[in-house]
């Protein structure tokens, strides 16, 4: 188990762990039913904290923040000589929490995307870990929702018995709700991305190769190009960039200066 503590990548802090060490804070949490704010950041997540000091206060509000890319991997390595050998990728974090939820006994529930995707990821995940006990899902109603709908999901979350919740909005939609709804949960909360849509078996992952060497994004930008050609083909870039600006000492980002929220963004 590693757990090499938490560290600044461009003002946003990134915990050096390994899944086992991950997943054992996910579990704790549950057991002691508190809040556990959790992301999987590859570069993008990172990007949306790096140029938007609001959301970069949410991301620092977080508990537990996972190295999600390679290339978030080899900045802890390089910056702060964390030593890590494996990335934690989001989707896999996810099916190694259901898995630890099935062994303890620990419910979950699943939070996000349209109906049909949660009925096929329910099936899926059911068939994979058969004595997983996934206490409901809810749909998204694809827009923000007043507050008096936000107490409605959080009392359909709470008396269904989960001790988790899993949350597929996309980023950083999922980082916002993660952050807004975490504390009136009290279980760990998981923003686990693009996960619902692979395990649902509606989106193919990159090989393991790609995957292993960074190269996941160009399989993405392959496969929906007008999409994400900006993430990609802009922001990936300017990571390095800024990269090279903290190594080098030349710009200090402090993951203190942002600014708090002045108001809820409540997603549903």
């Amino acid at each position: 188990m590693i757990d090499r503590g938490s560290h600044n990548i461009l003002g946003v802090n990134v915990n050096a762990v390994d899944y086992e060490a991950a997943v054992a804070k996910i579990v704790d949490a549950a057991n002691e039913q508190r809040p556990l704010g959790v992301s999987a950041l590859a570069v993008h997540g990172v990007m949306t904290g790096v140029t938007n000091d609001t959301h970069r206060h949410r991301l620092n509000g977080l508990e537990l923040i996972v190295p999600d890319g390679q290339p978030v991997r080899w900045a802890l390595n390089c910056l702060h000589g964390t030593k890590l050998d494996d990335r934690v990728y989001g989707p896999n974090l996810m099916l190694k929490t259901c898995q630890a939820a099935a062994k303890h006994g620990i419910p979950v529930f699943l939070f996000g995307g349209k109906q049909q995707l949660l009925d096929d990821l329910q099936t899926k995940l059911l068939a994979q870990f058969p004595s997983l006990r996934i206490a409901g899902t809810l749909a998204s109603r694809f827009r923000t929702v007043s507050p008096a709908e936000k107490q409605e999901i959080i009392d359909t979350i709470l008396n269904s018995g989960a001790g988790i919740t899993m949350v597929g909005l996309g980023c950083p939609r999922q980082e916002v709700w993660t952050y807004e709804y975490k504390d009136q949960l009290n279980m760990p909360i998981l923003a686990v991305g693009a996960a619902f849509n692979f395990h649902a078996g509606r989106l193919d992952q990159a090989p393991p190769l790609l995957q292993k060497y960074g190269l996941e994004w160009a399989y993405r930008l392959f496969k929906e190009p007008k999409r994400l050609w900006h993430r990609y083909l802009i922001l990936n870039p300017y990571y390095l960039c800024l990269l090279f600006l903290q190594w080098t000492g030349l710009k200090k980002f402090d993951p203190e200066s942002t600014i708090v929220p002045q108001r809820e963004i409540l997603y549903g």
